[in-house]
């Protein structure tokens, strides 16, 4: 195996495990593992639990690894988890957290959570709780001054209980999907500065 400053690289994973503390292993029940997101993961169906979530679409293979070998390829900003239950090596919860290089607070780093999931028949076991604790974990590790995310009215005391308070409000502005199809985007030019 390949190291990298000084930590084992392996080429299926998005990025380090060293950045997921070993408490956060340890806290997880017999059997399960959490762990960066694999670009195996496309077997042991990550997108069918994210389909949990939100609308993911009819991902191909191909489509699912040319997105993990972009997030890899951005793994100082990109860091999605995933628990695995080992003996059915299945995915059975994940979440992102992206890393925002700012100009202010001596340009500094944001972490924003997102796509927190955990498939339906393993509610109740506090892995969504231990999701947020590692995304926390490693938004502390990578520098970041303070780590957000948005959620529904109905998950605010969720969040709560992982330590989150409620401050200011979302907003969103939606694009027309049908018009934002990678046939119908305009290249970007680059102006010239």
């Amino acid at each position: 195996m390949a190291t990298s400053a000084n930590h084992p690289v392996n080429s299926d994973l998005l990025f380090c495990p060293r950045l997921i503390p070993a408490s956060q292993q340890q806290a997880l029940p017999d059997g399960f593992a959490v762990r960066p997101l694999s670009i195996k993961d496309y077997d042991k169906g990550f997108l069918q639990a994210l389909s949990q979530l939100t609308t993911v679409g009819d991902l191909t293979k191909e489509q699912f690894v040319d997105r993990f070998s972009y997030l890899k390829a951005h793994n100082h900003e990109y860091f999605t988890i995933v628990i695995e239950d080992v003996k059915k090596s299945l995915i059975i919860a994940a979440g992102t957290v992206f890393v925002e290089r700012k100009f202010v607070h001596n340009t500094g780093l944001v972490g924003h959570i997102e796509d927190i999931v955990t498939l339906q028949t393993y509610r109740g076991l506090n892995l969504g709780k231990r999701i947020i604790e590692t995304l926390k974990d490693i938004g502390k590790g990578r520098g970041c001054y303070k780590v957000i995310l948005d959620c529904s009215d109905k998950n605010i005391p969720f969040y709560e209980k992982c330590g989150f308070v409620h401050k200011e409000y979302e907003m969103v502005w939606y694009i027309d999907e049908s018009k934002n199809t990678p046939a119908a985007a305009k290249p970007i030019v680059k102006s010239k500065l």
